[in-house]
């Protein structure tokens, strides 16, 4: 299988497994909060952005991937 054809059934894999667990992160940083844990909270909040911030990054990355029929540089 081509790098390309592998990388464009990865990314949008990765950005789906990502945005699970961002969603998984922000739901325990509000019952960290709730706990009365604000700083925990806060650094479980920063790692769900960070990782919503990693899929941006995906995102761009996949979009720069060559279409079925054009030229793989190789």
């Amino acid at each position: 299988m081509a790098v390309r054809d592998r990388l464009a059934h990865l990314v949008p894999h990765w950005i789906e497994h990502n945005e699970s667990h961002a969603a998984q992160l922000e739901e325990w940083a509000g019952k960290a909060r709730e706990a009365g844990l604000p700083e925990v909270a806060d650094g479980i909040a920063a790692a769900g952005a960070t990782m919503r911030k990693a899929n941006e990054r995906l995102r761009a990355a996949g979009e720069r991937l060559p279409q079925p029929g054009q030229h793989d540089p190789e």
